[in-house]
């Protein structure tokens, strides 16, 4: 098969098409003729030589994926040979066939096309863990989503709406904004011109639940930002890895600070929020209430350009890489 690889760690010219050995599923995996895979922002951090996979995963690039199942591992039971799927995965995307745990496997929700699929596993179960089965969103809530116009910031604005949350979402600028709207973002916050803080006490009282992709740049005001009983989510370190915490502030709220990633998560976790998604979330998407929103699809073969317009900013919500033209 075709795969990307990375000849060395570097900029986006580092990821070449390259033929590689085909990969055999194990017990209790699958082995998927891939259709697209997805750019994430840690896919960025691993071609740079930041983020390697977890012991035993693929070294190829690539967190999640669509295609069709071509053979089953031993044990495996409940999906057949021929199912149309997505998958989230701990590496191997970004290539023609992947080989994935059945635990992780889902069936592509309602209409949705198959190439379409592939930007749904990573943000939905990041999204998902995080907002919902650990901080417990509830209707009636406040939710600050910082950076709307991405990937996992465009997912979360609807389930938040789809939850009856009122959505507020930063971004860096007015087009994107209006875009955040249009998803169902109440409140749209340009972070170059105002400040968050302020406007999210003025206008909601305070969030019960902030979802955070910057990490240490915006812990402190993160924490001003929150309501009484107040539950900030980090998943990102877009910001820097070190920061200061007042405690007192967070004592006097009865706040908490959780931070989660799920690459690295173990077999057993990451099964059980695959089906947590699939038994919640997935009538809302097979309903269209929560929609994977594409900004760009370009061939498989040509990643350093997909990379290079995740880098840029350029591109509202997710960058599919088609295995085939």
């Amino acid at each position: 098969m075709y795969a990307i690889t990375i000849r060395e760690p570097g900029d986006p010219d580092v990821l070449e098409w390259t033929e590689v050995p085909d990969p055999r599923p194990g017990p209790g995996e699958v082995l998927l003729d891939v259709a697209a895979s997805a750019v994430n922002r840690a896919d960025l951090l691993q071609r740079q030589g930041h983020y390697p996979p977890p012991p035993g995963a693929s070294e190829t690039i690539g967190l999640e994926c669509s295609g069709t199942i071509a053979e089953l591992g031993e044990g495996v039971e409940g999906w057949n040979v021929g199912d149309e799927v997505c998958a989230l995965l701990a590496g191997g995307g970004y290539a023609e066939k992947a080989v994935v745990p059945a635990g992780q496997l889902l069936p592509v929700p309602g209409e949705i096309d198959l190439i379409t699929a592939a930007a749904l596993p990573e943000v939905a179960c990041t999204v998902w863990a995080n907002v919902v089965m650990h901080a417990k969103l509830t209707e009636g809530e406040v939710l600050l989503i910082h950076g709307g116009a991405g990937g996992i910031g465009t997912h979360a604005i609807q389930v938040g709406n789809a939850l009856g949350a009122t959505v507020v979402v930063t971004a860096g600028s007015e087009d994107r904004l209006d875009r955040c709207r249009q998803l169902g973002a109440d409140i749209a916050i340009n972070y170059k011109e105002k400040d968050f803080v302020e406007v999210v006490k003025a206008e909601t009282g305070g969030a019960n639940v902030i979802l955070d992709n910057m990490g240490a740049s915006y812990l402190g005001r993160n924490v001003d930002a929150l309501a009484p009983d107040g539950r900030l989510v980090i998943i990102g370190m877009q910001g820097g890895i070190k920061g200061e915490l007042n405690i007192g502030t967070l004592l006097g709220k009865r706040a908490s600070v959780f931070a989660a990633g799920l690459r690295f998560r173990p077999l057993d976790q990451k099964a059980a929020i695959v089906a947590d998604v699939r038994e919640r979330l997935w009538p809302l998407v097979a309903d269209g209430l929560v929609k994977p929103i594409v900004g760009q699809v370009v061939p498989m073969a040509e990643a350093a350009s997909a990379h290079r317009a995740l880098e840029e900013g350029s591109v509202f919500g997710k960058i599919l890489l088609a295995a085939k033209s």
